[in-house]
């Protein structure tokens, strides 16, 4: 009997859309409703990547983590990637901020995959109830969240990224972001480098 194969010249090609935002955002949540609507999907949390460290785990956010959270995310990278070139449509949620994202511009230049990079950005005091609200190992500090809040304040180039969820239901926001990326509102041009230079070690919490 002839063992399966994987056809690895599929002309088929999906599309990585990486939703970002403070944690509080309601970022995990949308990202499952986009993956509901899209056929075939991929919801890629971020937070599962870092789970995955058993043992010599650093809280991300911390700056003696920054080895540890280029590795993830190069791990993160090519999971999403490695997804979307078998034409899967892949929704990557954590807190991805400009300064990082060559990454995954990288790999759409190198695979041919569109980029889509959609920011979620309600203002501080929304962020900070809905953070509050959640439940089991999620991120329910107010400081850290302030400061990741205030890194997504003032974005410069990525600033037609932005999505004010502050009064938008999730389903609401995943209406508006499906149709921002039928449109390209939210495509990257990977041959354009926004990056903003001197930024915070990435920091990936939902």
């Amino acid at each position: 009997m002839t063992p399966p194969t994987f056809d690895q010249t599929s002309p088929r090609r999906g599309q990585v859309i990486v939703l970002t935002g403070p944690p509080g955002a309601g970022k995990s949540t949308v990202a499952q409703l986009l993956a509901d609507r899209l056929t075939p999907s991929v919801h890629l949390h971020t937070d599962d990547f870092w789970r995955s460290i058993k043992q010599g785990w650093i809280a991300p956010y911390l700056p003696e983590a920054h080895e540890q959270n280029q590795v993830v995310l190069r791990v993160l990278v090519s999971a999403a990637f490695g997804y979307a070139e078998g034409g899967y449509q892949v929704i990557c949620d954590g807190v991805v901020g400009p300064w990082f994202i060559d990454l995954f511009r990288a790999a759409a230049t190198e695979q041919a995959v569109p980029l889509s990079y959609v920011v979620l950005r309600p203002d501080q005091r929304t962020t900070l109830e809905r953070a509050a609200a959640r439940t089991g190992d999620a991120l329910t500090d107010p400081e850290p969240i302030r400061s990741l809040h205030g890194q997504f304040s003032s974005l410069g180039a990525y600033e037609t990224h932005v999505l004010d969820s502050t009064g938008l239901t999730a389903e609401a926001t995943a209406d508006s972001i499906l149709q921002g990326v039928a449109r390209g509102l939210y495509l990257l041009d990977p041959g354009r480098q926004h990056r903003r230079r001197g930024g915070p070690d990435p920091q990936l919490l939902t």
